[in-house]
């Protein structure tokens, strides 16, 4: 991860804070913290990722401390704390996937993009990671495929293949 002094610092648009806006009149007054999850969401979306100086500004907007941020942001593996590729290949790696080859497709993976866990390619396109459970042991190996989070199971090598060379080709 990068550290906190080299990370930029981070102004959000007021199209965004009025985003957040809209978020935190959802939820009574005095419970504002309940918007942490999906402005987190809005962030991410904003910038690929939640960095240290956006998770502080989250902390400033919503009058919560900052390590009330960063226990949310690093629990839940659906934020990224450190820049992504466009495209974020996430391998199922919870026991039943492993069994049917979900160890080899992260393998494959790793060589066919030639970055390893969560590294991203030196074109921007694309980083990987193994997860735990999709809640799809009977389809396994699956992978989701980030930011749309399309779904795929039943995976080879060469339909792991497919995949990649249909994203490099949008």
């Amino acid at each position: 991860m990068l550290k906190v002094e080299e990370q930029q610092p981070v102004e959000f648009s007021s199209a965004l804070i009025e985003k957040f806006d809209e978020i935190v009149k959802r939820y009574p007054e005095g419970k504002q913290k309940s918007a942490l999850l999906p402005i987190l969401h809005l962030v991410q979306a904003e910038y690929g990722w939640v960095s240290v100086p956006a998770m502080d500004k989250v902390a400033a907007y919503l009058d919560i401390q900052d390590i009330e941020v960063y226990e949310v942001a690093s629990f839940y593996t659906m934020y990224f704390l450190k820049p992504q590729g466009k495209y974020v290949l996430e391998v199922c790696r919870t026991g039943p996937c492993c069994l049917v080859g979900a160890e080899k497709i992260m393998n494959h993976i790793e060589s066919k993009l030639g970055v390893k866990e969560n590294e991203v390619t030196a074109d921007g396109l694309f980083s990987w990671r193994g997860v735990e459970c999709m809640a799809a042991c009977g389809y396994g190996p699956v992978l989701q495929i980030g930011p749309e989070y399309t779904f795929y199971e039943n995976l080879n090598e060469q339909k792991v293949d497919k995949l990649i060379e249909d994203l490099r080709k949008k």
